[in-house]
């Protein structure tokens, strides 16, 4: 398995890949949403505001996470991890924990400070994330399930409150992501 960022001239398989396996696992509706939200991803962020990682299985593209930059009121450097993919047929082989550490790897060395993301803490708490609240660390959108909001310092600091709303970028900026 090869993990590594993205190139350009992989932009539409990321979109299918993702498209399909939220679609086969989840339904189609979700496979719809997500599959929007990444085409989003891609034509509205700012390359400086976007990290993108893959594994690769003998040249093909069986997962993808991104980290897309979260603001708050005071200066910090954090980003947000959503969504991770891992072709269905690749999943529960540990590829997803491999790739999400490559990633946390590269952003460490560049300096970011906290990675925040939403979802299931069993298998985030693997890879080093922690639960947080809704009062240690505001996220840009109200939750709809408030045990899922997990946090990991990069910098070796332990993790602290944080005044003030955070803010995302636009394409995660609808609620029904949340």
């Amino acid at each position: 398995m090869d993990y590594s960022q993205y190139h350009v001239e992989q932009t539409q398989e990321i979109t299918d890949l993702v498209t399909r396996t939220f679609s086969k696992s989840e339904g189609v509706d979700e496979g719809t949403l997500i599959g929007a939200l990444i085409k989003d991803l891609f034509a509205t962020t700012d390359s400086d505001d976007m990290f993108i990682f893959v594994a690769k299985d003998n040249g093909k593209i069986v997962g993808s996470i991104f980290f897309t930059r979260l603001t708050f009121e005071i200066d910090t450097t954090a980003f947000l991890l959503c969504p991770v993919v891992i072709d269905t047929e690749y999943q529960n082989k540990g590829i997803g924990q491999m790739l999400i550490n490559h990633g946390l790897e590269v952003l460490k060395q560049e300096g970011v400070e906290l990675v925040f993301t939403y979802g299931e803490p069993k298998f985030y708490e693997r890879v080093g994330f922690e639960s947080v609240s809704e009062e240690q660390f505001k996220s840009p959108i109200p939750l709809s399930y408030l045990y899922s909001w997990l946090a990991q310092s990069l910098n070796g600091e332990v993790l602290t409150y944080i005044p003030g709303r955070s803010k995302c970028v636009a394409a995660l900026n609808n609620l029904r992501l949340w």
